[in-house]
């Protein structure tokens, strides 16, 4: 006699999934409306997740959601391509009780970011295109680069210093020029001490040339289509050359997500942090919250537009007669940020303001 099978069928309904993303595995929590179905551990990979869900709950709509974090947006890609309705966020803003502050671990944060999931409580982070990202990594890899090469001029001064050697006045340039790079090649030191030289600039040089290669790219990339005009409208404000235009367009990628300035401000990190209880009213210094390669690049550009804008070198002089200069250079960042959304939305070039 033969016996029927009755496979389970999970049509209309839905599957939340809280994924919680390390390098070597993933601990997921797999829930459904009105109940917690399963926590493991599996393999980093969005296959394994898909075919397990498929083999357990199929016919189902699949909602996943995990931490934005080292290992990017890759895992979004590919759980979208299977079907998922995934989503990532910022894991400041998922909802946390007190318990899983002082008891973390890998099985609780995949159960709230499941049980925030299915509650509606997320809010998805900006996912940028493939094609932004590898523009956004060119321009990352110069400002890493850059750093190198600062550490590495930093150890040759140490160098210099624990061996008693100045840098003679009429050759110590910040820019590391010529004479002072041949100064240091003929530098009479030990056996060990020459050896240890050599060895800091030969990474030096490397790092030099790598910093041209790269700049020559991003160079390269302005000139293309996706970027020349704005690039060309980004410029017209004091303070904005190439390399500020290109962060700020790859890293923004679209103005128009920020329907205000008051948004575009916050996402940067360029609002007050706020404390406020009952009749009592703070307000400190900036949030520590924001985009720390554009609030950077925009305080930057700050400084050199304060001394180049004659509207922006008034606002910063008044500013200053009631506060420090770091928090007066902040409130000329906001205001150079409104003039970038300005170009950029209405596609004109920047005009100086003059001064009565």
């Amino acid at each position: 006699m033969q016996t029927q099978v009755n496979k389970n069928d999970f049509s209309g309904q839905n599957i939340y999934v809280g994924i919680d993303a390390h390098l070597k595995s993933w601990k997921v929590t797999v829930m459904m409306d009105n109940l917690h179905k399963r926590t493991f551990s599996q393999d980093p990979c969005a296959e394994t997740l898909y075919n397990y869900l498929v083999r357990n709950y199929p016919g189902a709509t699949y909602f996943s959601a995990y931490e934005a974090g080292f290992s990017g947006y890759w895992t979004h890609y590919k759980l979208c391509a299977l079907g998922f309705n995934s989503i990532v966020v910022n894991p400041a803003d998922i909802p946390t009780t007190g318990k899983e502050k002082v008891q973390k671990e890998d099985a609780r944060d995949s159960q709230k970011i499941a049980r925030s999931l299915r509650n509606g409580e997320l809010v998805p982070i900006y996912i940028p295109s493939l094609a932004s990202l590898g523009d956004r990594g060119l321009m990352r890899l110069r400002k890493t680069v850059v750093n190198d090469t600062t550490r590495i001029k930093n150890r040759i001064k140490a160098s210099l210093h624990f061996n008693g050697i100045s840098i003679p006045g009429e050759i110590n340039s910040p820019k590391w020029n010529k004479k002072l790079l041949r100064w240091l090649d003929g530098l009479e030191l030990g056996m060990v001490e020459k050896q240890i030289m050599d060895s800091h600039l030969s990474i030096l040089y490397h790092m030099r040339k790598t910093t041209l290669n790269v700049t020559n790219q991003i160079r390269t990339l302005s000139k293309t289509e996706k970027y020349e005009q704005e690039i060309k409208l980004l410029m017209t404000i004091p303070g904005i050359g190439l390399l500020t235009a290109m962060t700020l367009l790859t890293e923004l990628e679209r103005l128009d997500r920020f329907n205000s300035l008051d948004k575009l401000c916050s996402f940067i990190g360029l609002v007050p942090s706020t404390n406020s209880s009952g009749d009592t009213e703070r307000t400190g210094n900036i949030t520590p919250r924001g985009h720390k390669v554009l609030r950077a690049a925009l305080i930057e550009c700050a400084w050199v537009a304060a001394r180049t804008d004659p509207a922006l070198a008034k606002s910063y002089n008044q500013y200053c007669k009631r506060m420090k200069a770091n928090q007066a250079i902040t409130r000329i960042a906001k205001k150079l940020l409104s003039r970038i959304r300005y170009v950029l939305k209405n596609k004109q070039p920047y005009v100086l303001g003059v001064v009565k």
